[in-house]
């Protein structure tokens, strides 16, 4: 971190009846004025609102041309990871979504979710925009928590559409390691071809592109989070073959080999958020420098 910069971040749980969908509502926010590093975002299996009050992110695009994110924007990435570019002035409340979680929230199907810095207003409707009106005009972005909660139990659908899908979802991503595709599929109603085309409309992808999602998401956090951590061993205790398997998958949705990859990341600040059950996880805003 530049020297002089300092980081603001808080972590809240969200209402009781949000909680079985978003993990948590966390905010980040930079002083001094010079340009933060930022991460890049990783492919995944949940989806994240962000809400921004300073300056938006901005991205390379495939073709290499420098992109801004909306004000309000909704990434769920699937199959791409985003290299967000140095920002100063960096200000966002976000909102993250459990993994398969975000239809109960949106009508929009999962193909028109993913790899899409997609805005707000576009996922959410109107009511994102007076969220937005009413996180600039807060005195603290903290303020803006009540206007939030309210925003999504609003959009929150108590019946899910399609309960069979979300509930493949919540299995794939506890048990990638284990679980065969072939098995729950054949543990549906439906036949394979059905099954998984109702579970890539709602998630944005095939079962065994979830699966593989889950044991990358998995492995990643545990690298980042966990200092110590040797690529091979966390690859290896997440369910890849080998460290072939590892580097090729890695290769495959970073674009980058993961060593050259976590070594860069591990010099900047990332997003993967501590457990939310761990204790004083959930405490007041804290600074770092």
């Amino acid at each position: 971190m530049p020297p002089g910069q300092r980081m603001k971040t808080f972590h809240v749980l969200p209402a009781p009846a949000l909680r079985p969908f978003v993990d948590r509502i966390w905010g980040w926010e930079s002083t001094g004025g010079a340009p933060v590093p930022l991460p890049t975002l990783l492919p995944g299996t949940g989806a994240e609102l962000y809400l921004h009050y300073g300056a938006p992110f901005r991205y390379l695009a495939p073709d290499g041309q420098p992109m801004a994110c909306p004000q309000g924007h909704l990434f769920c990435l699937r199959r791409h990871a985003v290299r967000l570019l140095p920002t100063a002035d960096i200000g966002f409340i976000a909102v993250r979504f459990k993994a398969g979680m975000v239809h109960r929230f949106t009508r929009l199907p999962g193909l028109a979710l993913r790899d899409r810095a997609l805005p707000a207003e576009e996922a959410f409707g109107p009511a994102a925009r007076d969220v937005l009106r009413h996180l600039a005009r807060a005195a603290a972005p903290r303020d803006t928590l009540p206007r939030l909660q309210s925003f999504l139990l609003g959009h929150w659908k108590h019946e899910a559409p399609d309960l069979l899908a979300e509930g493949a979802a919540a299995r794939i991503y506890r048990h990638f390691s284990s679980l065969s595709i072939d098995a729950l599929a054949r543990a549906t109603p439906l036949g394979r071809r059905q099954f998984e085309r109702r579970f890539l409309s709602l998630t944005g992808s095939t079962p065994m592109e979830f699966k593989g999602l889950s044991r990358f998401q998995h492995t990643v956090r545990a690298l980042m989070l966990e200092g110590a951590a040797h690529p091979r061993d966390a690859a290896l205790s997440h369910g890849y073959y080998d460290q072939a398997h590892f580097i090729h998958d890695f290769r495959k949705r970073a674009g980058a080999p993961p060593d050259l990859f976590l070594q860069e990341a591990r010099t900047k600040t990332h997003f993967y958020n501590t457990r939310r059950d761990l204790p004083g996880m959930l405490g007041p805003p804290e600074t770092t420098s």
